[in-house]
């Protein structure tokens, strides 16, 4: 019995840290002009990109063809980035112009624009099924065995 409210009272101290936590954040959000412009740019990307992302084409070509929504993408991480580092008491993000952008910024837009491909559409699910264990085989049934030969019939009067 003394365990349990042992910890009962380590989770209510729990939820009142957590609690804690996230009203400073909120009080930081609604205290920085700053962090209110980085998410408010962040949600405005993030609501264009979504709306150019189910404009009717496929998400596959709109991921990889469509190099307004790569920058609308890119636009709402580094916005929400730049709040992140607001809210932690840290200097924001600066992002050169110089910076070499690396393979594994490609890879990684590969991975998420092919898994997002891949959720979203049938046919190129079937397709990769199909090269990973082979099309499916029709199955025509055809008997082996001859049909039953009907029993001779009496002949009436002989």
């Amino acid at each position: 019995m003394a365990r349990k409210s042992k910890i009962a009272k380590a989770a209510k101290a729990g939820e009142a840290a957590w609690a804690a936590q996230g009203e400073k954040y909120l009080q930081r959000v609604l205290a920085d002009e700053e962090v209110r412009g980085s998410l408010l740019g962040a949600y405005t990307a993030a609501r264009s990109a979504y709306g150019r992302l189910s404009n009717g084409k496929g998400p596959t070509h709109a991921l990889f063809e469509d190099p307004k929504l790569q920058k609308e993408i890119i636009a709402a991480a580094t916005a929400l980035r730049e709040a992140s580092a607001s809210l932690k008491d840290s200097a924001p993000v600066k992002r050169s112009k110089e910076r070499r952008r690396g393979p594994r910024r490609s890879l990684m837009l590969v991975v998420v624009g092919g898994a997002l491909a891949i959720a979203l559409s049938e046919d190129l699910r079937s397709k990769i099924l199909d090269l990973l264990f082979g099309a499916e085989e029709q199955f025509d049934y055809s008997s082996t065995t001859a049909p039953p030969t009907p029993a001779p019939t009496a002949v009436a009067g002989g």
